[in-house]
């Protein structure tokens, strides 16, 4: 890696660090009520709470609160499920977009709503402005406002005593949404739009190419079936007339945007298509002409700022922030990039202000930190180092003046090996799962550091809220461990961890695991699942493991060779996310209520310090140790056995 690369990854962390500090602290002020932003939208705040029927000063027990955050995620899930089935029926749809099919509507829906933002389809192509706008980018609001709320109380379980409520969902939702991500968005949609992405309600546009393009277009016949010659193909039924007989000289819609099936997808970029049984007979073609191109365009911005700052990652565009229009220039690029993990890391010092430490919360954004930059080196250098195969045959990968180096498949030319492999690193620390490049394109141990980051349990940084309640988890863990090393009770911030905590804890540690390793035992075990691999070998078993260790955990991104938009995956991933979603948030909030009834004990001699570098390295370990007996096996399948055969290539 060049010296500018390391520039370039230095900076980033310098400024992601120091905007976490403020703005941490802003957060705390606003779900305390103490921010002049809560003070200047009082009025806004009270009219809201009386639209709605909420009266603001009834704090909630963590069952009430449970219940409210179950009841508005399973009002989401309707909401967007019916937009997209009547959206051919609605307006705000310039391209007459048609209605989803009811499978592929139940997983965007349980997709958005669990901020996963796994995407079966592509957008230009299947969803009208007014779904994109309505259904996606309100949820991709609230369920990041959600997950917020449901870690403020938690902090509020470790600040408060002897207390049997822990706040109220709709107004920490409410606060979240209107003085926090709102503003944020609103921000950063404004400089997307100054470089060039587009924010607007207009049709799509059609323009003349520089060049026409001939190509040849395979013959369907009434059914819209591809023809075949007579070696053995189907047979045209007596009578039945072909589609398009002459040549097109017509303007012809490339299929991402004419409704046609896409070739797969499962994840934010386009899918290779799943290998179909061979049969006889060749596909019979016309020559067509292409003189026209259909360029999509939309509201844009507001959805991408906000699929970064709330860890959504859902693209407008089907090629997700790789498409020049979601992703036009460096800037964007850096901004985007920072925005995936900004409020991740902010939320951390917004846990230190609330608990009245805030030596507590620079430790956990310093075992983040760890383990984010040590990952981030070992993607980075693995890319950096390319392809051993082509290096045998002379090829020249080496960064120089003239050339990025490395292994540039599946990467934009315009990021280059250093903003792919951070974004990619980033994307995956975060759950959030947008991509500016092809993550199965990446080397063996380049792609297993994205895979392994959210099968650790999406912690390091992690999504809005959730990241930061996972990793607390896995602070009450850590104690625990720590406690039996010298048999003593554990504590936590004053809190005696007993128990009820430890059986908690391990349910929202387990839940993602069975779901991520038994989600991919029944994909290989069924040929339904077996159907959709595009690669042979240990590749293909690394693209399923990789699309439920993402739906396990939140995250939404996927290596791009598994054909995911069927019947199957859309149900099996759909449960999956849901699952790993509500079953944390519930033993989450049970550890709220349970902390926060209890009193503070003072500390003590053998009380175990929770801010020191010891206890940094001691959590750091518990989270990779856990991550790693749990899914060495796995992972010994798929990029381990790439990686080796990789190597062994003579």
């Amino acid at each position: 890696m060049t010296a500018n690369g390391y520039l370039q990854l230095v900076f980033y962390m310098v400024v992601l660090i120091a905007a976490s500090v403020p703005l941490g602290a802003y957060m705390a002020n606003v779900y305390e009520g103490r921010s002049a932003a809560t003070r200047l939208g009082a009025p806004l705040e009270r009219l809201i709470y009386r639209l709605c029927g909420i009266n603001p000063d009834q704090e909630m027990h963590w069952t009430r609160y449970a219940f409210a955050t179950l009841w508005f995620s399973l009002f989401g899930v309707l909401a967007v499920y019916a937009l997209q089935r009547f959206q051919a029926s609605l307006p705000l749809n310039p391209a007459g977009m048609a209605a989803v099919s009811p499978d592929s509507s139940f997983n965007t829906a349980v997709s958005f709503v669990t901020n996963t933002n796994w995407q079966g389809y592509g957008g230009e192509s299947t969803m009208s402005y007014l779904t994109q706008m309505l259904a996606l980018t309100v949820q991709n609001f609230v369920s990041a406002a959600a997950g917020m709320a449901v870690l403020v109380a938690l902090i509020r379980g470790f600040a408060r005593q002897s207390s049997q409520t822990v706040g109220n969902f709709w107004v920490d939702l409410t606060r979240g949404t209107l003085y926090i991500l709102i503003p944020l968005s609103f921000v950063l949609a404004l400089v997307l739009v100054s470089q060039g992405m587009p924010q607007t309600l207009s049709a799509y546009h059609t323009v003349p190419q520089v060049e026409s393009v001939e190509f040849d277009k395979p013959k369907l016949d009434q059914a819209g079936q591809p023809l075949k010659d007579e070696k053995g193909a189907p047979e045209r039924g007596a009578g039945a007339p072909l589609v398009g007989d002459a040549t097109v000289e017509a303007r012809q819609l490339p299929a991402e945007i004419s409704g046609a099936p896409l070739p797969a997808a499962g994840s934010h970029l386009p899918r290779t298509v799943g290998t179909a049984p061979p049969s006889a007979g060749n596909p019979v073609t016309e020559k067509a002409v292409q003189k026209e191109q259909v360029i999509a365009v939309g509201p844009a911005a507001s959805q991408v700022a906000i699929k970064q700052l709330g860890t959504n990652g859902g693209g407008f565009f089907n090629v997700n922030s790789s498409h020049p229009l979601e992703n036009p220039t460096p800037l964007s690029n850096f901004l985007e990039v920072l925005a995936i993990l900004l409020n991740g890391a902010a939320l951390c010092h917004t846990f230190g202000r609330m608990v009245g430490d805030q030596r507590q919360g620079w430790a956990l954004q310093a075992a983040m930190t760890i383990v984010f930059v040590v990952l981030l080196a070992v993607c980075a250098g693995s890319e950096q180092a390319g392809n051993p195969a082509l290096s045998k045959l002379g090829v020249d990968q080496a960064a120089s003046a003239v050339q990025p180096g490395g292994n540039m498949e599946g990467k934009e030319i315009r990021f280059g090996i250093v903003n792919s492999a951070l974004w990619a690193t980033a994307t995956t620390a975060a759950s959030n799962g947008s991509v500016n490049s092809m993550h199965d394109s990446y080397t063996p141990l380049g792609g297993l550091v994205p895979m392994w980051l959210m099968q650790l349990g999406e912690v390091i940084f992690g999504g809005v809220g959730s990241g930061l309640y996972g990793m607390l988890v896995f602070a009450i863990v850590a104690v625990f461990v720590a406690g039996l090393m010298i048999g003593r009770t554990p504590e936590y911030l004053g809190k005696k961890i007993e128990s009820y905590e430890i059986k908690m804890s391990a349910i929202a540690v387990l839940v993602p695991l069975i779901m991520a390793l038994g989600g991919t035992a029944v994909a290989v075990m069924l040929e339904a699942g077996r159907a959709g691999v595009a690669n042979p070998g240990a590749h293909a078993f690394s693209e399923i493991l990789y699309a439920f260790s993402s739906a396990g955990n939140n995250n939404g991104s996927a290596f791009a060779g598994l054909s995911a938009n069927t019947p199957f995956y859309n149900t099996a991933l759909g449960v999956a996310m849901w699952f790993s979603r509500f079953w944390l948030m519930i033993p989450v909030l049970a550890l709220a209520g349970s902390l926060a009834a209890k009193k503070k004990v003072p500390a003590g001699l053998g009380t175990l310090p929770t801010h020191t570098p010891l206890f940094v390295f001691f959590l750091i370990g518990v989270v990779v140790i856990v991550g790693a007996l749990t899914f060495i096996p796995a992972l010994a399948l798929g990029p381990v056995v790439e990686h080796l055969v990789l190597y062994g290539v003579k």
